[in-house]
Order: C-alpha cells, then sequence, then structure tokens
C-alpha cells in the first residue's frame, strides 16, 4: 500500500477546507449519514489514525484510493466502520423497555388469536447490545407470562467490525452496568474479571445482518411486529430521516410497532400509523387499514 514505509511519527498535515468537503460528501453520498461541521475534528482525527496506520501522508491520496479497485472498496468498507461505531449499553433506554414489557406484549398475548412468533428488526444495532436488551426482554416476559410464542430477532448494521462484536457476544463489564443481578446470572456467563458473554440461547436468536439504509429496497426481511430504530436517525438530515422511516413501516405487520428515540423526528405522522401515548417513548403502531 502507498508509503507503506512511513512510520507514522510525523504529525499529520491540516486538512483543507476542499479536502473536508470532499469527505463529507462521500460520507454522506454513500451513507447517508450528515457530519455537522462541529464534528470536523472527529473527522480529522479518524482518518489520520487510519491513514497513518496504511502508509499515507497526504488526505487527497488517501481519498483517491479508496474509490479505487478492489483495494479501495475494503479499505472504504475498514474507514466506515472506524466514522459510524456510537456507544451504547444493554438497557440503554429504559422507558422503551418499559413499553414493551407493560403494554405492547400484553396486548398482544391477551389476543384472541395471540401470535405464535414475533419478529423484530432492530436498525442501526451497532454492536449488539440493543438486540440482546430486546431478546432478555421476549425472553423474560415468555417465561414469567407463560406465553407461548417463538421469538427472532434481525439485528442489522452497516459496520461489519460491530456485526462481528455482535455475533460473539462478549461485552465489557461496563456495558452491563444498567443490567440487574437477576438477568446477569441468567442471561450471561463471566468470561474473565471484565468480561461477560450472552448465553447461547439469546445469542441464536438474533441474525446479525450488514445493512446500509439507504439501501432497504433491497433488503429480504419478511412483515416485522416490532422495529427498534434508536440513536440512528440523528445522524441523516430530515429528508432522509423521512425517508427511511418510510421504509421501515413498509416492513410492519398490520398492528406492528415502530419504536423510535424520543425527539429523533419531528411533524411525521404518515396516515398509515397512529402514535402510540407511553411515557417518555416515541412509538408508532400500524394501522390495519386506512379509512
Amino acid at each position: 500500500m502507498a508509503n507503506a514505509a512511513w512510520s507514522g511519527i510525523e504529525s499529520m498535515p491540516s486538512m483543507e477546507d476542499d479536502h473536508y468537503l470532499e469527505w463529507k460528501l462521500l460520507l454522506e453520498q454513500r451513507t447517508g449519514m450528515i457530519l455537522p461541521d462541529e464534528r470536523r475534528s472527529f473527522l480529522t482525527t479518524s482518518l489520520g489514525i487510519r491513514m497513518r496506520e496504511v502508509g499515507f501522508r497526504e488526505y487527497r491520496d488517501y481519498y483517491n484510493f479508496v474509490l479505487q479497485g478492489r483495494e479501495g472498496t475494503i479499505e472504504w468498507t475498514t474507514l466506515v466502520d472506524r466514522l459510524t461505531v456510537h456507544e451504547t449499553r444493554f438497557f440503554r433506554h429504559i422507558s422503551s423497555v418499559k413499553l414493551i414489557r407493560e403494554l405492547l406484549l400484553p396486548e398482544w398475548m391477551s389476543q384472541e388469536e395471540p401470535p405464535k412468533s414475533l419478529n423484530v428488526w432492530s436498525v442501526g444495532c451497532s454492536t449488539g447490545e440493543e438486540p440482546y436488551t430486546l431478546a432478555m426482554v421476549l425472553d423474560d416476559f415468555r417465561d414469567s407470562d407463560y406465553a407461548d410464542y417463538y421469538y427472532g430477532i434481525t439485528a442489522s448494521d452497516i459496520s461489519t467490525a460491530s456485526l462481528s462484536t455482535g455475533r460473539k457476544g462478549i461485552f465489557h463489564s461496563r456495558k452491563l452496568r444498567e443490567v440487574d443481578d437477576a438477568t446477569r446470572r441468567k442471561h450471561f456467563t463471566r468470561v474473565d474479571d471484565t468480561h461477560y458473554q450472552v448465553n447461547e440461547n439469546l445469542r441464536k436468536r438474533i441474525c446479525f445482518s450488514q445493512l446500509n439504509v439507504l439501501e432497504m429496497d433491497r433488503i429480504p426481511f419478511g412483515k416485522m411486529h416490532m422495529i427498534f430504530c434508536q440513536n440512528m436517525l440523528i445522524y441523516f438530515d430530515k429528508d432522509r430521516r423521512v425517508e427511511i422511516l418510510n421504509n421501515l413501516i413498509e416492513h410492519l405487520e398490520p398492528g406492528g410497532v415502530l419504536i423510535l428515540g424520543a425527539g429523533e423526528i419531528l411533524g411525521w405522522k404518515p396516515p398509515i400509523l397512529e402514535k402510540i401515548d407511553f411515557n417518555e417513548t416515541l412509538a408508532f403502531r400500524r394501522l390495519a387499514a386506512v379509512n
């Protein structure tokens, strides 16, 4: 690879405005993500670290490299992992967990003909804490309420490195700080002094799949009872958020629920949906029919 002999000891050059705009536009075109100007230092630092690793001194040279050929395609995948991985943890959004535990699952299971299986989709799952949280909630409700249903979770993200972490299911103990002792004992096995692994019975319920949300028209997923999409829309502009959401609701069963992060979208209310009134949550139910 170019300049591979460079030791990386020298400081990186400053990023010119035109180079910054090129990288910002490339990220938006390929992933749909908007990088606000206040995160320019994040982009510069992330690029600089990766350029040192692969031996590039100039932002323009590295930019041209990721646009060309098979090696560039592979390198872009690695770079996207660096630019899109976000911090998360188990049971991060407790109000949304309560919505599922206290309202949705009791509603569905008290129907005259309750569903025999529940299909759930975690969009922008990062390293897996979110879909594993959903799996724990579904598993615990089934055990405690004697509800007879199968469940499966599709977990999608653009980052292959994040998905690999999710499949292994091994996490640092700091990610479990919201997990109570009983849940930890039931669903985790200690690996060493600082790490735990999610038990296999939950891991096998989750299918981790790479997905760029700009290409949702290509996905083979069927209809979902629940779609969970939190802390992802904030990286897109309003028009792109609406486009993503309109695609998501096409994958909802009638009566299925879309759960978003509070404040992630304003003024969006397609006639096919009804808003669910539940404390500190933003969730919509797909109507069976529109009059």
